[in-house]
């Protein structure tokens, strides 16, 4: 079960997160959802750049990334209400983790995107 325990781990799960799904709505057709998701990805890498100067060391505990898992061969309404679902929970988990206040408010205004 790989870990979310560092500040890079979290924004790098969640910009990959993001990444799949701008990939999964394109691929069914919901270009606003894909630009939103691409969007978001962008300002959580611009978020994890201005921030890294900011992290402290501290390990972050309670996140896996197995929990997050999405299945993105569901192209159903219930299967992207699914994949809405586990992005907002992982960003509601995430969010509280990080000491880092922007970085913190990124991730929550990421979950609330999301339906959260």
């Amino acid at each position: 079960m790989p870990s979310l325990n560092t500040f890079g781990a979290v924004f790098t799960f969640a910009i990959e997160l993001e990444t799949r799904l701008s990939a999964y709505y394109s691929y069914i057709g919901d270009a606003a959802m894909a630009r939103a998701a691409d969007k978001r990805r962008k300002k959580l890498e611009r978020v994890r750049r201005e921030n890294v100067v900011e992290i402290t060391l501290e390990p972050i505990t309670g996140l896996d990334a197995d929990d997050y898992a999405l299945d993105l061969n569901d192209r159903s309404a219930a299967g992207q209400a699914g994949a809405a679902r586990i992005a907002s929970q992982f960003y509601r988990d995430a969010a509280p983790k990080i000491n880092v206040r922007a970085a913190q408010r990124a991730l929550e205004r990421s979950g609330r995107e999301h339906g959260g």
